[in-house]
């Protein structure tokens, strides 16, 4: 991906974007069963304060060779891009490696808080968007589509809450649209709801209590089944009625007792099978 700046580079990117939405439609005929694989976390420069990224130069690589050989529908990057927001070293390090990513295979990446800052502003999100892409958006793989949300205009309501009504107003949009349409929905963002039970008390590592039952109200009116997170560097699952709640560890540094790794989800017609895999694990092929 290319840094694009200005009136020109928005249009650009807006044009690659659209190109890969569209071609993410066309590689899964609708009934198809396909797998993708959710990478979180990759945080170029935890691992050593910011120092150097090595570590996660490492990691990524592996990864990105990882997608290159098992050739998914798609690869979805759960946000924290970056350790430090706005450094052109780390940035520049993910950027280059993420391209080295089949182009056949689209690339799709989520905001979070170190991207955006804990407090997001139009200054942060509009530098995010000229380098990553779009910081909410939808996609479409066969008969599935996938919602990415910006969930740190929903953990900071202190934030840019114009920009969070706006994200509200279009995710309803989306959802209705995909009901009218028949698709299942994935929802992709990079804070979990909850981590344990939806009644657990607010923290760093969820987003509001307040906010959790209406969205997922919402949710099973609309049919989601499942909200792929990342953010909590360790992997948890938990359900609220029919929507899975999946929190999944870093590709970068791992935290709690879990491994650096991978999620490889794969969806079928009736359900949808998900599992955790460290780095010296993958298995040589996904049986569909």
């Amino acid at each position: 991906m290319l840094r694009q700046t200005g009136r020109l580079g928005r249009a650009v990117l807006a044009i690659v974007w659209l190109g890969l939405l569209l071609a993410s439609g066309m590689q899964a005929r609708a009934g198809d069963p396909f797998f993708f694989i959710q990478l979180s976390d990759p945080q170029f420069g935890m691992f050593a304060q910011n120092a150097d990224s090595r570590q996660e130069t490492a990691n990524f690589e592996f990864a990105i060779a990882t997608a290159n050989r098992l050739q998914p529908a798609f690869v979805i990057v759960t946000g924290d891009l970056v350790n430090r927001s706005g450094d052109k070293d780390q940035t520049a390090e993910y950027l280059r490696i993420a391209a080295k990513l089949d182009r056949s295979i689209p690339l799709y990446n989520v905001p979070g808080n170190h991207d955006l800052g804990n407090d997001p502003t139009p200054a942060t999100i509009a530098a995010y968007t000229a380098l990553f892409g779009p910081e909410h958006y939808s996609f479409r793989i066969g008969a599935m589509k996938g919602i990415v949300l910006n969930s740190c205009l929903i953990q900071s309501p202190k934030g840019e809450s114009n920009w969070g009504k706006e994200q509200d107003d279009w995710l309803k949009d989306e959802l209705e649209k995909a009901r009218q349409e028949r698709e299942s929905v994935i929802l992709f963002q990079h804070h979990p709801w909850f981590v344990e039970n939806i009644d657990e008390p607010d923290g760093y590592h969820n987003l509001p209590v307040a906010q959790r039952r209406r969205y997922f109200d919402l949710f099973q009116q609309y049919g989601v089944t499942h909200v792929f997170a990342g953010h909590y560097h360790a992997n948890k699952t938990a359900k609220y009625g029919d929507v899975e709640m999946v929190t999944t560890g870093a590709v970068g540094k791992p935290l709690r007792k879990d491994v650096s790794g991978m999620r490889i989800v794969i969806v079928r017609d009736t359900a949808v099978e998900h599992r955790f895999y460290h780095l010296g694990e993958i298995p040589n092929q996904i049986d569909l």
